[in-house]
This record gives C-alpha cells, sequence and structure tokens, in this order.
C-alpha cells in the first residue's frame, strides 16, 4: 500500500523549532516525528511512502541518506580504501522523496505525485500528527463504503476545521470549528485515484477545495475514530507528545520494536 506524507509546509506555528528543520523533523523521544508516522504505518504493512518534500526538503533527504548508509558498525580500511559494514539494522521501507514546491498547497502536493498514484487505491496523512488509528480497520472501512475517498475523523480540541457526518457519510466539510465540538479530519485519509479529478493546479487546498468538492458529491466516507490523536501545530504539542514517550505512556506507539526492524546481519568474510 502506497502512502503519502504531506512534508513540505513550514510550520510557522512551531517557529521555535521550524526556523532551522522543517516540521516533520522535530524530534519526539530522540526520534523525528515523521519517523514516529511511518513506524505506524509500516506496522500495518503500509510501507511504500512517498514524502511530499517542499520546506527545508534537503533537511529530510539527508536524514534518510544518513539512516541508510550510517546504519550499524562500519570498518574503514584506509589502505585498501572500503568500507564494511555489520549488524546493520535497517527498517524495510520503500522511501520517495519527490520535491514538490516550496509555496505550493496541500491539493497541488498531492497532484504533483499523480503519476505515481494514478493506478489504485493509496493513503495520505500528513507529517505532523501521530495516531493510534488502526489503519488495517480504516482501509477495510474505505473498501467497504466504495467511495472516493475516506477521511479519520477524530475529537480534538476547539482549534481545528470540522466535519458533519450522517450515517458514516461527510454530509460538510468546514474550516473552523468554534465550540469544539464534533469531529474533525485527523488526516490519515484514503483515496481512489478519481480524487485527482478534483485537482486542477498547486495553489489549490487539498480540505477546503477538492474534500469539499468531494463532500459534495456524495463521495466523502468518514471513519470515526474515538481514540488518541495529536498533531504538533505548537511548541506545547510538542512538549506534551515528548511528555507521553517519556512516560512510557505514548499511545500511537503501535509497533514492538524488536519485530518490526530485522536485523541484517552483514559480516565480512574470512580472510
Amino acid at each position: 500500500m502506497r502512502v503519502v506524507i504531506l512534508a513540505g509546509g513550514m510550520g510557522t506555528r512551531l517557529q521555535e523549532e521550524t526556523t532551522t528543520r522543517p516540521k516533520p523533523m522535530v524530534e519526539i523521544g530522540g526520534k523525528p516525528i515523521l519517523w514516529h508516522i511511518m513506524k505506524h504505518f509500516a506496522h500495518h504493512r503500509c510501507d511504500d511512502f512517498y514524502l511530499a518534500l517542499g520546506y527545508m526538503g534537503d533537511f529530510i533527504k539527508d536524514f534518510f541518506l544518513d539512516r541508510y548508509n550510517l546504519a550499524g558498525n562500519l570498518s574503514i580500511d584506509f589502505a585498501k580504501g572500503s568500507i564494511k559494514r555489520t549488524e546493520v539494522e535497517l527498517d524495510r521501507w520503500n522511501v520517495n522523496l519527490i520535491d514538490t514546491g516550496l509555496s505550493t498547497l496541500t491539493g497541488g502536493r498531492l497532484l504533483r505525485l499523480r503519476r505515481w498514484l494514478c493506478d489504485g487505491t493509496f493513503m495520505l496523512t500528513y507529517g505532523d500528527g501521530v495516531s493510534n488509528v488502526d489503519i488495517t480497520k480504516l482501509l477495510a472501512f474505505h473498501r467497504e463504503r466504495g467511495k472516493i475517498a475516506t477521511v479519520t475523523a477524530v475529537r480534538p480540541p476547539a482549534r481545528f476545521g470540522g466535519l458533519t457526518i450522517e450515517d458514516g457519510i461527510v454530509n460538510c466539510f468546514t474550516e473552523k470549528s468554534v465550540k469544539g465540538e464534533g469531529w474533525i479530519n485527523g488526516g490519515f485519509l484514503v483515496f481512489e485515484p478519481a480524487i485527482f479529478d478534483y485537482l486542477s493546479h498547486d495553489m489549490e487546498s487539498l480540505e477546503l477545495d477538492a474534500l469539499n468538492r468531494v463532500a459534495a458529491d456524495g463521495q466523502l466516507a468518514a471513519y470515526e475514530h474515538d481514540g488518541f490523536w495529536q498533531c504538533m501545530d505548537t511548541l506545547r504539542d510538542k512538549h506534551y507528545l515528548e511528555s507521553l514517550w517519556q512516560s512510557g505512556e505514548s499511545p500511537w506507539r503501535t509497533w514492538d520494536e524488536e519485530s518490526s526492524v530485522p536485523t541484517i546481519k552483514l559480516r565480512p568474510k574470512a580472510a
């Protein structure tokens, strides 16, 4: 299953962290929040990733290049000019790092990935939020409903946009929830290629333009998730997530570290 992660925004509400690195690279427990998101998807066997890059995209590229090239133990023979790696631990991910423009909006970023996604179901999320949503059940729900798109609806604090849902179908997709009641878009979306019929240029918002039109056509289903969900919009959010991780009570950690990361043992040949 292909997973798009929108990782190109400037993270202006988290400027304490994002002046030196992109928001998906802000760390929780010593690892970028992007890593946490990908571990969650991979736990559900969704490990073919398409990262839509923009602001400081090279920072994200460097992270994955270093993670691959510097994993494990290194033995450097200066005389022979050779490098050997042993005890390498790597996630079995396929990671596609794609530049989608500096100021492109969310709909435009997805549109720029069309040629990689036009032949089947795919998923999409944002590079700044974690959840314990059951991805396997979400995909099953999407296929059962048979709609163009499915959004994971969550109940968060008051400052986010809202969804109006009736019998599992989104009737309205709103920008703000005044009272903080009801459901909002928590990310973790599932799409059919027909979503691209609702996008036309870089400066379209996935949420306010495309999803509103999909909802108006009765083609946006809602998977209601009552479990944990938290975005990282502010420094306060970051500190909250860090406190959960350090306490050992991080609900989004659905994976078992020992079983999810195979050890690829590369040993030097005998002389």
